[in-house]
């Protein structure tokens, strides 16, 4: 394998989709109050792809340095367990995707807010920080977030609040229109997907000390769990529409939620972690199936 296809593999693409789902769906509501813009959207798009890459480069990084990628992980192999990328390289990659991520945000905070307001610019910057700082320290360092059960929390605020509310608020420079509530479904949602995973690694996890949350709760507990994060998801998603009381047609991002409740089946009945490898990627694309149906239902 040559280097960029190296680099490709540590970008982990199949976790796109469902990192720009929040940026979809902030963009639909902008598009109900006729507030969206093209420059906005594509910025901002590309500054929560750097965000998800950098995340997936420090992941690897890690998890490698830990030794938690190991020959009891059921997932695909990284490129550092695998040797395709050294322990320098990936350092060095973190930090240029750092910094062109920054730098697309800080286009996207000036075009969202001009020289106008200094003070919206700065805590937007910050939070771009702050960002930075939660993709690293997931699996980086002494007091990784990931290891302590608490990727779950930092998921949902980054991918949900955040990044829902935060791009909405880029277009709009307010909070309004209910947007808590898609915020909130997206959140649940991504929040599933990682917990997904984390079900699926949680014995080779446990045997390493990593302590997400699956390995807290266990094996029963976390099932229940994840059914719990989807369906209130659903409640929340319904809430939004019956509130907006929008008509029939607009209702139709609910029907991503099918293979959602379905992924809820597999999960109960599963007996094999290897098995949730596949429902990953479902329960991703579905996401990233609610945000493109609601945002194509606002410009209809």
């Amino acid at each position: 394998m040559t280097k960029v296809r190296a680099w490709i593999s540590a970008a982990r693409l199949r976790t796109l989709p469902l990192s720009i789902s929040g940026i979809i769906t902030a963009s639909a509501v902008a598009v109900s109050v006729n507030q969206f813009s093209i420059v906005i959207f594509v910025l901002a798009i590309l500054t929560t792809l750097g965000f998800q890459i950098l995340s997936n480069f420090a992941n690897d990084y890690g998890d490698g340095v830990k030794g938690t990628d190991n020959a009891d992980r059921i997932g695909p192999m990284r490129a550092m367990q695998s040797g395709l990328l050294k322990r320098k390289e990936l350092k060095r990659g973190m930090f240029i995707t750092a910094a062109i991520t920054l730098l697309i945000a800080t286009m996207l905070i000036f075009a969202a807010f001009g020289q106008e307001n200094f003070i919206l610019s700065l805590v937007f910057f910050n939070l771009g920080i702050a960002a930075i700082i939660a993709a690293i320290t997931y699996t980086v360092g002494k007091n990784a977030y990931g290891y302590r059960a608490l990727g779950d929390v930092f998921v949902f605020v980054f991918f949900g609040i955040v990044g829902v509310m935060g791009c909405y608020f880029l277009f709009t420079q307010a909070l309004g229109d209910y947007v808590i509530f898609p915020a909130i479904t997206i959140g649940l949602l991504s929040t599933a997907v990682l917990n997904l995973n984390n079900m699926r690694d949680r014995l080779a996890d446990a045997k390493v000390n990593k302590n997400t949350l699956a390995v807290v709760l266990g094996e029963k507990p976390v099932k229940l769990y994840h059914a719990s994060l989807i369906i209130v998801a659903f409640l929340t998603a319904l809430y939004y529409f019956l509130l907006k009381q929008e008509g029939f047609v607009d209702y139709l991002p609910l029907l991503a939620f099918i293979p959602l409740f379905l992924n809820i089946f597999k999960v109960f009945t599963n007996k094999s972690p290897v098995l949730l490898d596949p429902e990953l990627k479902k329960v991703a694309l579905s996401t990233f199936l609610f945000s493109i149906l609601f945002l194509i239902t606002e410009l209809l």
